[in-house]
């Protein structure tokens, strides 16, 4: 049931009495308060009824009543309240409320029920949104936030993918999990664990001075980094909520706009779009069979950004001499590495190299970490390693913006970890994307003469150059209705004129039976297109 009645706190003083007489008098005079009175939730709409508006109450209250219904805020089937009631706690007259209520009724927005009252239609017209604002306020100018907004990030170019990619038949999706891969039952056990009394003090609070979860940054320095060959103090580790927001807070760090950047062309269109709300100065150097060329390019940058063990998006694989080269540049020439390791275990194909930063003698790589490929991208937990006087200052920096992630997730990631369970699930997805990659692979050399980049030592896409007259937006256009999701490879090209020819395929959310059909329909649309 919904009830309407004056918003006033009980009880009242002079004072109260006081400040509410000026406010009715500013707003005049009617202060109303939509309720929902269901017993399992709670929801309060305040607003107000003009008696100096230009407009009658009766459309007031049609605005205000249309705009919440449309808006979802009265859900279908929910009783609305009743005439004689929202008309005495109005204080209006019964027959305004009567005549706004008929007119909703007669244009499908409620439905009267005999004996029991209106009700919200089930099936609602398809009528525009009103302007919630301008029903709450009528009077004055409207905010011009074209003029207010010093910065649209909005505007960048940035990868999109469907929502519902789940409902189709053929998700080519990269970055997503695959549900029958992932262990519930053992990530359950962690959680039990966690949110039993023993453990209740370590994560219900906020941490002393936002330390991250001790349990959970003794894994990453003892279980995940050693493997990439990173040998650091629990001092040099930042948690963060994925890899997205290490490198918003290096930029927020270590960026103004006199700073140069050098990024990887082609590269991560969101590292682009977070550096480039702070300097201009960014220049894209192509890649080549190696990675990221180490050339004079790379001299007058203050920092260089670089995804060497899966070069995003392209998945070559920056061989260790490289590596050295790029150290030694670095040296000489006095500039930052950011290293992203986004795939950092999805190693199956052979020995993987060693990071740069277990590599770095001069402290110069800043290496950021993500459990997004290998656990799943909504736990939002990734890290950063780095000398601890940049962790001080970007644990002080993500305190102003989140203070730390969640303690509960880093505690059940922790447990995860330390169980045995995070192994056991590395083992199966290994041997499941080995047989996606090859599926994957062969599909393309049997249905399609062009070529896919090669995986170096693992990751989860493979990158595709089509023919130079392919257009890859087109054809994931056409792709969709046949139920196939790819990604046009435009967006992560920063030089103009960007290429369309390119598109990647990944496969961690497709089953490897069938990644051949997807692969078959998407030639036959590549060649009905030409």
């Amino acid at each position: 049931m919904l009830t309407i009645g004056a918003h006033l706190p009980k009880p009242i003083g002079p004072e109260q009495i006081h400040f509410w007489g000026q406010f009715a008098a500013a707003y005049a005079p009617v202060i109303g308060q939509i309720q929902s009175a269901n017993e399992d939730t709670m929801r309060d709409i305040l607003f107000t009824l003009d008696r100096n508006s230009k407009k009658s109450l009766q459309a007031q209250i049609r605005e205000f009543m249309v705009s919440v219904i449309l808006e979802g805020h009265f859900g279908a089937g929910e009783k609305m309240p009743s005439t004689r009631r929202l008309s005495k706690q109005l204080g209006i007259s019964r027959n305004t409320v009567v005549m706004v209520y008929q007119s909703l009724n007669d244009d499908g927005y409620i439905l009267a029920s005999e004996r029991s009252g209106y009700f919200v239609a089930e099936t609602k017209m398809a009528v525009p949104a009103i302007d919630f604002g301008s029903v709450q306020k009528n009077n004055g100018a409207k905010v011009n936030w074209s003029e207010r907004i010093l910065k649209s990030p909005a505007l960048q170019r940035n990868i999109h993918k469907p929502t519902n990619w789940q409902e189709f038949p053929y998700p080519f999706v990269y970055g997503q999990p695959d549900p029958t891969l992932f262990p519930i039952a053992d990530w359950r056990d962690c959680a039990f664990k966690v949110l039993g009394k023993k453990w209740f003090d370590s994560w219900s609070a906020d941490s002393v001075d936002d330390d991250d979860d001790e349990m959970l940054v003794e894994q990453i320095r003892t279980h995940i980094l050693p493997r990439r060959g990173i040998l650091v103090g629990e001092d040099q580790i930042l948690v963060t909520m994925g890899a997205q927001m290490a490198l918003y807070l290096l930029a927020s760090l270590l960026v103004d706009h006199s700073s140069s950047l050098v990024i990887e062309e082609p590269g991560y269109p969101d590292l682009r779009n977070i550096f480039g709300l702070r300097t201009q100065n960014i220049t894209a150097v192509p890649i080549d069979a190696l990675g990221l060329t180490v050339d004079e390019r790379l001299a007058a940058a203050d920092i260089v950004y670089t995804t060497p063990s899966h070069q995003f998006p392209t998945t070559v694989t920056m061989p260790l001499e490289r590596r050295i080269a790029l150290l030694k540049s670095a040296h000489d020439n006095d500039f930052l590495i950011i290293e992203d390791d986004y795939e950092l275990e999805t190693s199956y194909q052979g020995v993987p190299v060693p990071a740069l930063k277990s590599l770095d003698s001069d402290g110069r790589v800043v290496y950021v970490g993500s459990f997004s490929k290998t656990l799943f991208p909504g736990l939002r937990l990734g890290f950063m390693v780095a000398s601890k006087d940049l962790i001080r200052e970007a644990r002080a920096l993500r305190r102003l913006m989140v203070r730390h992630p969640p303690s509960s997730n880093q505690r059940i990631t922790a447990f995860f970890l330390s169980l045995g369970y995070y192994d056991v699930h590395l083992r199966r997805l290994h041997r499941a994307y080995r047989e996606r990659w090859q599926a994957v692979v062969d599909a393309l050399s049997r249905e399609m003469s062009i070529s896919a980049g090669a995986a170096g030592f693992g990751g989860t896409s493979c990158w595709v150059r089509g023919a130079d007259d392919l257009d890859a937006e087109k054809l994931a256009r056409l792709a969709l209705k046949k139920g196939i999701i790819i990604e046009p490879g435009s967006v992560y090209f920063a030089l103009p004129p960007q290429p369309r020819n390119y598109f990647r395929l990944g496969f961690s959310s497709i089953p490897a039976a069938k990644i051949p059909e997807g692969v078959k329909i998407l030639a036959s649309l590549i060649a009905s297109s030409r």
